[in-house]
């Protein structure tokens, strides 16, 4: 069979090339009112409570952070404060890319031009373009957007504003809920997962696995 050959890779950012460590940020920061063996509850709460607070009216990711944090708290009955909320941000401003990212983009790029759709700010995504290693061709944030992934608008925008048709791209994302599910349901055919454990693998998603973005090359030969 012949290999495909995207007229444009587009990746999601955070966590598929960015090492996107919220549950590290939260858990340094609440050490002092959650236990250890109560850690990893306390922060997949914060990741239920932040996937909620993007699928309503578009608001910027500080507040989606502030808001899952202070319901995270509520539920758990602990303290939690604007500083809080602010920590985590700075937090994530600093983190750079998967070991694998670099030269995996790198090669990549030779031939295609990279498309990042972010749940970014615009602000945000200034910090982190330039750790990957990789040209980025084009990046798109919900800030532009006006809305987050798992909704369909980003991927909408995006095909518009590169004038080419879900059947021309290949989507890279190590999550299902926020990326690889919308882009099914949008018939984009071409999915690659990026398997770090971020969530359930479902292959009815009809998607490439791959573990890391070192095989990425190959599944458009390279």
């Amino acid at each position: 069979m012949a290999v495909f050959k995207p007229k444009f890779i587009t990746f999601d950012c955070y966590g598929t090339l960015i090492n996107f460590d919220m549950a590290g940020a939260a858990a340094a920061i609440f050490a002092d009112r959650i236990s250890p063996e109560r850690m990893r509850a306390f922060t997949d709460d914060f990741s239920s409570y932040r996937q909620d607070e993007v699928l309503g009216a578009f608001k910027l990711y500080p507040l989606v952070v502030a808001n899952a944090l202070f319901r995270t708290a509520n539920k758990w009955g602990v303290e939690c404060t604007q500083a809080d909320c602010d920590a985590v941000m700075k937090a994530c401003a600093t983190w750079g890319p998967h070991p694998d990212v670099p030269a995996g983009l790198a090669k990549v790029a030779e031939e295609f031009p990279l498309v990042l759709l972010t749940n970014s700010t615009d602000e945000l995504i200034k910090n982190h373009i330039p750790r990957l290693g990789a040209p980025i061709h084009m990046t798109i944030t919900a800030e532009e957007v006006g809305a987050y992934k798992p909704q369909m608008k980003g991927f909408e925008y995006m095909l518009n504003k590169l004038n080419c048709g879900p059947e021309e791209i290949l989507h890279v994302s190590s999550s299902l809920r926020y990326d690889l599910m919308t882009a099914y349901d949008l018939g984009i055919k071409n999915k690659v997962f990026v398997n770090r454990g971020h969530g359930p693998a479902n292959p009815a998603y009809e998607y490439t696995e791959i573990s890391d973005i070192g095989g990425l090359p190959g599944v458009v030969g390279l």
